[in-house]
């Protein structure tokens, strides 16, 4: 349920209701507008009787969420979620809500030499980047292929931020990874394979670290939504949600990339919705049509591979683009930005 506090109610008339909501024994959440204080009721509801929250001084109106996903619907917060991202040299990201611009992420698979990442930032920052991606711990379908470099590709991502003024996202694989994930990167990644890892969906919650959640690969939105909901109900509101291709029967591309999904979870979900058009298609020939498509759709943001040298990629070189590729492709989404009335 969500409880609709009336315009003007007071702290303790809001106070009073969380109380009471901790006492049936559920949790409350609260989403505070400008106007209005919205209360979220999260935990088994049949035993409450809804009444009694109707009849407290300060509530407007209760109203019930049909939905498994209580918190990420649009019933739990009308407004899009904007998330900002601490970056460097002061500068902070906004990601989420028009007019916001979108947001660009960029950067290699994994972070393979300390030159490979200080190159890559330089290159996508140069182009329009606002934040560099690239994986310190690798999680790979062969356990004989490249694995990453962990703390030290952690280090090289944090001083190439500090250099050119980029904030990082990186994968996060297990609970334990977390603590020291987080104190190098902005962004805590949960990658398509482990987006149903409840151990690691409740520890990025704990950690209150802007989270981008990727949809698994053979994952219906309403699960990916429910993945969100364990980061949500830890009480760390900052969750993106990434759409990177679904498994079909086509074997052109590695996966498909699900277009629908952008104006779909936009409609169900107040979070932001980032694509990656890298993984979604496999092959960089595709890439920049597929981040037009994004955008076009409504997408809040783009993921990319961007590698300085493809050829000689550790992983997945055949869907990275070169740095000249990559600020063709920012220039063309630029202008697929400004038609649907937003900016880069």
């Amino acid at each position: 349920m969500v409880i609709i506090m009336k315009a003007g109610a007071s702290a303790q008339e809001v106070g009073a209701v969380v109380k009471h909501i901790e006492q049936v024994g559920m949790r409350a959440h609260l989403s505070q507008g400008e106007e209005r204080t919205i209360i979220g009721m999260v935990g088994d509801e049949r035993p409450v009787d809804r009444t009694v929250f109707e009849l407290m001084s300060g509530v407007d109106r209760v109203v019930p969420i049909l939905r498994p996903y209580k918190l990420a619907s649009r019933d739990f917060k009308k407004d899009d979620t904007v998330i900002l991202i601490n970056g460097a040299h002061g500068h902070p990201i906004k990601i989420g809500g028009a007019p916001n611009p979108i947001a660009l992420m960029a950067g290699p698979c994994a972070a393979e030499t300390r030159d490979q990442i200080m190159e890559s930032a330089r290159a996508v920052k140069q182009a329009g980047a606002h934040i560099l991606r690239g994986g310190a711990y690798k999680p790979r379908t062969s356990p004989y292929s490249f694995q990453g470099h962990g703390e030290d590709a952690l280090k090289w991502m944090a001083e190439a931020r500090d250099t050119y003024g980029l904030a990082v996202v990186t994968e996060v694989m297990s609970p334990d990874q977390v603590p020291l994930v987080a104190r190098y990167a902005d962004i805590l990644q949960i990658g398509a394979r482990n987006m149903q890892n409840f151990a690691l969906l409740n520890a990025v919650g704990l950690s209150m670290k802007p989270v981008l959640l990727k949809r698994g690969m053979m994952s219906t939105m309403e699960e990916l939504l429910m993945a969100a909901e364990y980061v949500l109900s830890n009480g760390n509101y900052n969750v993106m949600l990434c759409e990177r291709g679904i498994r079909t029967f086509e074997t052109y591309t590695r996966n498909t990339l699900d277009i629908n999904a952008v104006p779909v979870l936009k409609a169900l979900s107040h979070l932001p919705v980032i694509v990656d058009p890298s993984h979604a298609t496999g092959k960089w020939e595709y890439v920049t049509a597929t981040s037009k498509a994004a955008v076009a759709a409504g997408a809040d943001g783009l993921i990319v591979e961007v590698h300085p040298n493809p050829a000689l990629a550790l992983s997945d070189g055949a869907q990275s683009l070169t740095p000249e590729r990559y600020t063709k492709l920012v220039t063309q989404v630029r202008r697929v930005a400004e038609a649907v009335d937003r900016t880069i």
